[in-house]
């Protein structure tokens, strides 16, 4: 990226989106050119100044490749230069885990963002995965930085909180959706966020943007949330410092931890949430959500172990 980390924060109201579902008819983002243009507009408002465009690469229902995506963000930026429109596009992915996931990177079936070792990787919502932290771990030796996304609204997190802590303390990073901080996503979702920024567990906040009007570009209002919960400088951080660091592939050493780190040091020690802390949502995980968990982790399983 040809701008420094020092240009780039003398304009403060500067933001950058990683996670973002803009280009059009690749997933269950944008439906269509327009509606990606009207999302860049958004954006461009709100300070965004680059956007990685993440399409879903799910296999058996998004057969999106490293190929396919390349060529539709060139595309994509050369409309959005003839309507003169100042939103910067970078390439990538929101890859589902799947097996081989290594190897997929490797061959360019699979793609981090902007070429980096930085890429976003999406669990499963409704359970966890069977070896979960194997597969993250796995991640990290090959040299990568796994980009988990958005936990704060995994349905498996209260029962399996203790893990977030030490897969953040084994090099992986935790993006956050900005509307969670709102309430965008319910109570829960809303929780989990301003406990995981409390305990040092939030490396990156982004739009994880579909539409224009049920889930649009939110980052600003996001960074202004963070800022009175942890302060300017880690709303900063989590929005332009990190997201930066990421596109000129530095290397994490390099790159301010989260604030608010006592809680990784909680997690080590296995502590988790009794059920008087948890939204009504979350205790006991009973009644018809259960049933619901039993079914896809059972589908789950046989794809994860297949």
């Amino acid at each position: 990226m040809a701008a420094t980390v020092a240009a780039v924060i003398r304009v403060s109201r500067t933001v950058i989106d990683l996670h973002c579902h803009i280009l059009p008819g690749l997933d269950d983002g944008a439906s269509d050119i327009d509606v990606s243009l009207t999302m860049a507009r958004v954006a461009v408002a709100q300070g965004i100044e680059t956007t990685a465009c993440t399409p879903h690469i799910l296999p058996g229902l998004y057969h999106n490749s490293g190929s396919t995506i390349r060529q539709a963000v060139a595309a994509l930026q050369q409309r959005f230069e003839a309507e003169a429109i100042p939103l910067r596009l970078v390439h990538g992915a929101d890859v589902h885990m799947c097996p081989d996931f290594v190897s997929g990177l490797c061959s360019g079936q699979l793609i981090s963002l902007a070429d980096s070792r930085y890429v976003l990787v999406e669990p499963p919502h409704h359970t966890v995965p069977p070896h979960l932290e194997a597969f993250f771990f796995n991640l990290v030796a090959a040299g990568y930085v796994p980009i988990l996304t958005h936990p704060e609204r995994l349905l498996w997190v209260p029962s399996h909180y203790e893990a977030i802590g030490r897969l953040v303390r084994a090099g992986v990073w935790m993006q956050l959706t900005a509307g969670s901080f709102a309430g965008a996503f319910g109570r829960n979702a809303l929780y989990w966020a301003e406990r995981m920024l409390d305990e040092g567990c939030v490396h990156l906040i982004a739009t994880d943007a579909h539409d224009t009007e049920r889930r649009p570009p939110d980052l600003d209002r996001g960074r202004e949330i963070v800022a009175k919960r942890a302060g300017a400088e880690e709303a900063q951080r989590v929005v332009l410092t990190r997201p930066l660091a990421i596109l000129q592939d530095q290397p994490p050493s390099s790159v301010p931890g989260p604030w608010g780190a006592r809680g990784i040091r909680d997690a080590e020690a296995g502590s988790r949430p009794s059920d008087a802390e948890l939204p009504t949502g979350d205790r006991g995980n009973g009644g018809a959500h259960s049933d619901r968990v039993r079914g896809l982790s059972h589908r789950l399983r046989r794809f994860f172990n297949h």
